[in-house]
């Protein structure tokens, strides 16, 4: 059951991916905002189907969490997703990876953790060091998207005790998919791409949200939660490989070593049992992995 488990992650991974690249392929007749609003609706339309929340129910202190954490999804993506066209896969998912490695950090007081900190730290300092090359703005995009990513898991345990299932990331997705309603009508009508663009932001959206977040569903109840966090450290270099695949996009050895850093810090401080009481939910792993994000 294990290895059906492992298999599954990795295809979960793979998917999500795979998904980005493929809606960075529509950037030339979208640009990111066309795609992430294109996305937005695909999530919105599957995770409602799947989820059913019923809205009219929410009260006050439901809606609360929703909204914030559409505004989340609203920047994330969209930060996320113009950080892949200025910097590359690899370089974004990798800086994005520091959002939840921060919060499991925060929550800890291991002397290991602040190790593990500090290389990824020395990670992104390497990344970001000046180069005729180097391009800050799309760095900086990378680290809000991290920022918004750590937002996301705070925010989705806080509205897991206060709706059941997936009900709020779905209703915080719909959202998110209403505000980018008017701003992709309007790509969709001044840039008229070609049926082939949109294909590609359809499948992203499928790619990078419905088919992750179903598998992940599944998978939970399959592998501890300590597996299933140290496997997602392989996120960064699922994006690096498929970023060379698909976009043709390389990195030099320089990035390679700080990117390994940063997978190594996110494994070893995943993989390292804590105490019980500072041991997170099942359902923390699964709000802590870009699968997950719609």
């Amino acid at each position: 059951m294990k290895a059906k488990g492992v298999l599954m992650m990795l295809g979960s991974a793979l998917s999500n991916q795979v998904g980005a690249a493929t809606g960075a392929l529509a950037f030339p007749a979208l640009g990111p905002a066309g795609v992430v609003a294109v996305r937005q609706w695909v999530a919105a339309i599957l995770l409602v189907g799947i989820t059913r929340p019923r809205f009219r129910s929410f009260t006050r202190r439901e809606w609360l969490p929703v909204l914030a954490l559409a505004a989340v999804y609203a920047v994330m993506n969209l930060t996320l997703y113009t950080a892949i066209d200025r910097i590359g896969l690899g370089l974004a998912v990798t800086l994005e990876f520091l959002g939840p490695l921060a919060v499991a950090l925060a929550a800890s007081r291991r002397r290991l953790d602040l190790y593990c900190a500090l290389a990824a730290g020395a990670a992104v300092a390497v990344l970001m060091r000046p180069q005729p090359t180097t391009d800050y703005l799309g760095i900086a995009l990378g680290l809000v998207a991290a920022a918004c990513w750590a937002a996301y898991i705070l925010l989705n345990r806080t509205l897991g005790t206060r709706l059941p299932s997936a009900q709020g990331a779905a209703a915080a997705s719909t959202v998110s998919a209403l505000v980018y309603l008017p701003i992709g009508l309007w790509i969709l009508l001044t840039h008229k791409p070609t049926l082939q663009y949109v294909a590609y932001a359809i499948a992203a959206g499928v790619l990078s949200s419905a088919v992750p977040f179903l598998v992940d569903l599944i998978v939970l109840r399959q592998v501890p939660t300590g597996l299933y966090g140290l496997f997602m450290s392989i996120n960064p270099l699922l994006a690096v490989l498929v970023g060379w695949a698909v976009l043709s996009q390389t990195l030099g050895l320089i990035e390679w070593l700080a990117i390994a850093a940063i997978i190594t810090a996110n494994a070893v401080a995943a993989s390292v049992p804590v105490s019980p009481a500072k041991q997170p939910a099942a359902t923390d792993h699964l709000q802590a992995t870009p699968a997950g994000c719609p």
